[in-house]
């Protein structure tokens, strides 16, 4: 989108002393060092609150105060533009003398009134990437919730209620499947989901904190920047899920049955696995960069060929483990429960 305000130079301040005066002193008259006035920039003048300016909005002048631009949204561009005079130029004027703003009315109304107004023919996502440009941060909410309630229904994402009813109609004799469901952003936290196919679902950002997500497909799925916090998932399967930067803090991934966790090929780039339980999860060629795996116990884990870069291994316990061909590289080791063998990455 291109930028609507004109940032053309401002007229230069004719405050503080020239360079080239001429002015001589008197005689007798203590003398005025010139040269120490002119060395700095003149201190913007802060502008009266009430002062009156005109904005040209779209072809349409208005006159406001300078408090209504200040107030309502004070750390905004329009704000910074009319905060200090002399230290930025607000934008070109017209014939009259208005600043030139090309700026949606719906904006403007709300910097006057506090209300979100605008006509039918008005697209709300153009006016959220005005909103986003001129940083009204207090509409972009409003805005971006409007965009969402009119989107087409079978695209809105799955709720925590659509998920409850569904648990509730389904048999537990029967398999539930929401594999390629958008479920983003849903509040799935201590849900009992056990068995459940997400193969393919969009989980970004889905709150699944004490979740019980055992014997669950994630398949593919993406789950990042989610919320698994405490989480059990017992011989989950996570083949190639996109993990990067979700919470999975003090998650359970040992099955006592020695059914092991499928995490191959899994994103975890960025991601917290502190104090997490994944004795024996398979994490071949799965991603770890900068992944934060403090205290986990990760005995018999397989990790062959796995990106562990700049991973924090710090105090986890890594006996018969399988790092063959697994890259350590600035990875920290420190406070090793028990200390690598050669013969753990090279079988």
């Amino acid at each position: 989108m291109s930028k609507k305000v004109s940032t053309s130079d401002c007229p230069p301040s004719t405050s503080g002393y020239s360079s080239s005066s001429s002015s001589k002193p008197t005689p007798g008259s203590p003398s005025k060092d010139v040269s120490a006035s002119s060395s700095g920039p003149p201190a913007p003048r802060v502008p009266t609150p009430y002062k009156w300016v005109s904005l040209n909005v779209g072809g349409k002048v208005f006159t406001t105060t300078l408090s209504t631009l200040l107030n309502k949204e004070p750390g905004s561009m329009l704000a910074r533009m009319f905060a200090q005079e002399d230290a930025m130029c607000p934008s070109d004027k017209d014939a009259e003398g208005a600043y030139l703003i090309d700026l949606f009315r719906a904006i403007w109304t709300y910097l006057r009134h506090g209300q979100l107004i605008f006509d039918g023919h008005l697209s709300p996502e153009g006016i959220l990437e005005e909103a986003k440009f001129f940083g009204i941060e207090g509409l972009i909410p409003q805005l971006e919730e409007l965009v969402r309630q009119q989107q087409p229904a079978e695209d809105l994402p799955l709720t925590r209620r659509d998920v409850i009813s569904a648990l509730i109609k389904t048999s537990q004799m029967t398999e539930l499947r929401f594999q390629g469901v958008n479920l983003a952003g849903a509040d799935l936290r201590k849900l009992d989901l056990r068995h459940i196919n997400f193969k393919y679902a969009c989980l970004t950002r889905c709150n699944l904190s004490l979740a019980n997500l055992n014997y669950c497909c994630l398949e593919r799925a993406d789950l990042s920047f989610a919320n698994l916090e405490g989480a059990q998932l017992l011989s989950v399967k996570g083949l190639c899920a996109n993990m990067e930067g979700a919470n999975l803090q003090g998650c359970n991934f040992e099955d006592p049955t020695g059914v092991r966790s499928n995490l191959e090929g899994v994103n975890l780039k960025g991601a917290c696995l502190e104090n997490s339980n994944m004795a024996g999860v398979n994490l071949r060629v799965a991603n770890l960069r900068n992944a934060n795996l403090m205290n986990c116990n990760l005995r018999a884990a397989v990790l062959a060929g796995a990106d562990l870069e700049r991973c924090n291994l710090s105090g986890s316990d890594l006996q018969e483990a399988n790092l063959r061909g697994a890259n350590f590289k600035d990875a920290q080791l420190e406070l090793m429960l028990t200390p690598l063998h050669m013969s753990q990455a090279i079988r």
